[in-house]
């Protein structure tokens, strides 16, 4: 099975189901289209700034016109990402899993990163960004969340998640 490697705590926001969707600036491989993969959380440290701000853009989109659309612009559903947030930034928190396995998902057929963000109320003209960095959404479909992180070293691209019996130290 192929593994993916997501900085927190969109790794985690994939497994919650609070981010449908997976963007890059090149489309999912034909190959792995239709494929479950893993979900590996990188090992790279959270930037709680980002966290905190994306939090606040989230809870607080009802309260003006500017954060409704800057919330619409993140392609997150708020009410399942606004606890993964918080984990990510907040003191005394339970902290999110890094270098490790969460989880897996189906990637679905890419779909252009305009369209998408056009589903969750984002007009076309606002999206200009989108096209230039992550014209690409995956969409992560039938999520599996582990019951516990499997720690694992994580790679670039897409690469080779152990077989079980390699993960129990049996194969070389």
């Amino acid at each position: 099975m192929k593994a993916l490697t997501i900085w927190q705590p969109w790794a985690s926001l994939i497994i919650a189901g609070a981010k449908p969707y997976e963007f890059r600036g090149w489309r999912a491989p034909r190959s792995l289209i239709g494929q479950r993969i893993v979900i590996h959380a990188a090992a790279k440290k959270i930037d709680g700034e980002e966290a905190s701000a994306l939090w606040h853009i989230l809870t607080n989109r009802n309260a003006c016109d500017e954060l409704a659309l800057a919330a619409a612009e993140t392609c997150l559903h708020p009410d399942l990402a606004t606890p993964i947030l918080a984990r990510a930034f907040m003191p005394l928190c339970e902290l999110l899993p890094m270098s490790a396995g969460i989880g897996t998902a189906v990637i679905g057929v890419p779909r252009l990163g305009t369209e998408i963000a056009e589903e969750f109320g984002v007009p076309r003209a606002n999206d200009s960004d989108r096209d230039s960095h992550a014209n690409w959404g995956w969409p992560m479909l039938d999520i599996e969340p582990w019951e516990s992180p499997i720690p694992m070293r994580g790679a670039q691209g897409f690469w080779n998640w152990p077989e079980p019996e390699q993960l129990l130290g049996g194969a070389k």
